[in-house]
C-alpha cells in the first residue's frame, strides 16, 4: 500500500533556493527526511541540515501528526519555509572567577572581557591568560561596554563600567605586554543616587548611556575634559580641580526622565546615536530621542518587571526579559503600544538575553536562573530551538554572542561556547536527526 502524501511548496530566505514547483511529501516524513530531500534536490557538494517552518511554527513531528493537530485538509497545499539548522552549542572552555561574573563581552578581537561582583574588570586572551586584572570599583560591576578598540598606532582599548558604587568609569587598557601603564582610569561619571544597572556606548564610541535604580538615564559624551565637571566635596567645601593622577569627574550632557521605577537596561538602536531603548521595573520599554532628550513611545507589558533588553540586528524587534519567567517580544514598527507580538516562556526567571549579530535577525539566546541557556527563533516562539545546561544549581547573569562565539557569565564564572550555523556543520550532522528539544 502506497504511503499517503500531501502537496507542498518550499520557500526559503537562504541562498539555497529550489525552483518553484509542487512536491508530494509522504505524511510519515519529518525534519530529517525533508532536509535530505532539499540537499538531494539542490545537489549540494556538502550536506547542510535544514529546519522547517509551517504556519510560523518549527516542524518537530511528522507531517501527518502536524496536519492532524492543526486540522489541515488533505487538499490544501502547504507552504513550508526551510532554513539552516543550528545544532546545540558546543562547550569550548571556561574562565574561572572567584566571584560572580555579572557582565561579559566577546566583541574585542581575540579577547574576552569580564566584570565581576568583586569590582574587578578582567581581560583574557584566547589562550585563557588573564592579561589585565583591573580593580575598577570598590563595589559590584553589573555592566561593562566597549567604547573604542585599538587604533593602528595605539595598541589599546577604552571600556566603560557601571557599578553599585553609584558611578561609572572610563578606563583605557593597554594590550601591549610591556606597557609601562597597563591601564588607566580616565574619568568617573557622576549623576546617579542609586546603584547603576547598565552602561552602553553607541557604535562610534562617542556617546554613552547609563541606567540606574533612581529611574534616570544619563547621556554622556566620551571625551575627557581637562578639569572636573562635577564638584569634589571636601568637608564643608566644594571645589573643582585640574586633572592629575586621579580620574576627572564628568557630568552628563543630558538626563532622560520618564521611567517610574528602576531602569534595568538601556541600549542604542543599531547604527544610531540618536535613538535608544530602555526597560525597567515599571513594566515598560521606552523609545528615546537621545539628542532631543525626550521619550518618543512607551511599550507596556503589564505586571512584568523587566530585567534585561535586547534588540534584533535590524532594529525592528525588542525583547525584554521579566521576573514572571517570560520574555516579551515587541514589534517596534507596530502602532499598538500596549501589547506584545509574542512571548518566550521559561521555567525559571530569564535574567539576560542577546540577539544574533548575523544577517539572520530571528535568533535570540537567553540565560536564566536555572543555569540553562536557550536558543530561540522568533519565527516560532512556542518553544526553544535548543537548550543546554551551563551550570547545575547556579544562575546565569549575562550572555554575549558575536559570530560563532557565545560567552556566558554567572555564579560559575565564565564559559565559552560555540554556536555553529548550518553551512559550518559537517556532513555527519545529516546521518541522524538532531534533537532540538533538549
Amino acid at each position: 500500500m502506497d504511503t499517503e502524501a500531501h502537496p507542498v511548496v518550499f520557500t526559503t530566505k537562504t541562498p539555497y533556493s529550489l525552483p518553484s514547483q509542487k512536491f508530494m511529501i509522504p505524511l510519515d516524513w519529518s525534519r530529517y527526511q525533508l532536509s535530505q530531500l532539499i540537499n538531494k534536490a539542490l545537489s549540494l557538494p556538502k550536506p547542510i541540515p535544514f529546519d522547517f517552518l509551517i504556519h510560523g511554527e518549527i516542524l518537530r513531528t511528522t507531517l501527518e501528526k502536524w496536519r492532524a493537530e492543526k486540522g489541515i485538509g488533505e487538499e490544501e497545499t502547504l507552504e513550508i519555509e526551510y532554513f539552516e539548522s543550528v545544532l546545540p552549542p558546543q562547550r569550548m572552555s571556561a574562565l574561572p572567577h572567584e566571584d560572580w561574573v555579572s557582565s561579559v563581552s566577546c566583541r574585542i578581537s581575540q579577547h574576552i572581557l569580564t566584570a565581576s561582583y568583586d569590582g574587578h574588570v578582567r581581560l583574557f586572551d584566547y589562550s585563557h591568560n588573564c592579561i589585565r586584572d583591573i580593580p575598577a570599583h570598590p563595589a559590584p560591576i553589573p555592566s561593562i561596554a566597549v567604547v573604542s578598540c585599538s587604533q593602528a598606532n595605539d595598541d589599546s582599548l577604552t571600556i566603560a563600567s557601571a557599578s553599585h558604587d553609584l558611578t561609572a568609569h572610563l578606563t583605557k587598557i593597554s594590550l601591549a605586554t610591556d606597557a609601562p601603564v597597563p591601564f588607566q582610569t580616565l574619568a568617573s561619571l557622576h549623576l546617579h543616587t542609586y546603584p547603576l544597572s547598565s552602561i552602553t556606548a553607541d557604535a562610534t564610541g562617542s556617546t554613552l548611556l547609563t541606567a540606574s535604580g533612581d529611574c534616570l538615564i544619563g547621556v554622556w559624551d566620551s571625551t575627557i575634559p581637562s578639569e572636573d565637571e562635577v564638584a569634589l566635596e571636601s568637608g564643608d567645601r566644594k571645589k573643582r580641580r585640574k586633572v592629575g593622577t586621579q580620574p576627572v569627574r564628568k557630568a552628563p550632557s543630558t538626563v532622560l526622565k520618564s521611567h517610574t521605577a528602576r531602569v534595568s537596561k538601556v541600549l542604542f538602536a543599531p547604527n544610531s546615536r540618536q535613538h535608544a531603548h530602555s526597560c525597567g521595573f515599571d513594566s515598560t520599554v521606552r523609545h528615546w530621542d537621545v539628542e532631543m532628550g525626550v521619550c518618543m513611545n512607551t511599550l507596556t507589558a503589564p505586571e512584568r518587571p523587566m530585567l534585561d533588553l535586547a534588540l534584533t540586528s535590524d532594529g525592528n524587534v525588542a525583547l525584554a526579559a521579566s521576573t514572571d519567567r517570560t520574555v516579551s517580544v515587541f514589534d517596534l514598527r507596530g502602532s499598538d503600544l500596549s501589547c506584545t507580538i509574542g512571548t518566550l516562556t521559561h521555567p525559571a526567571t530569564p535574567s539576560c538575553l542577546v540577539c544574533s549579530d548575523a544577517s539572520n535577525a530571528s535568533q535570540v539566546m537567553t540565560g536564566s536562573y536555572d543555569g540553562v541557556a536557550r536558543l530561540w527563533d522568533l519565527r516560532s516562539m512556542q518553544s526553544a530551538v535548543t537548550s543546554f545546561r551551563v551550570w547545575e544549581g547556579m544562575k546565569i547573569l549575562d550572555v554575549d554572542w558575536a559570530g560563532d562565539t557565545l560567552c556566558v557569565g554567572g555564579e560559575g564564572g565564565v564559559e565559552i561556547w560555540r554556536v555553529s550555523q548550518g553551512e559550518r556543520i559537517s556532513a555527519a550532522a545529516l546521518e541522524k536527526p538532531t534533537n532540538a528539544d533538549n
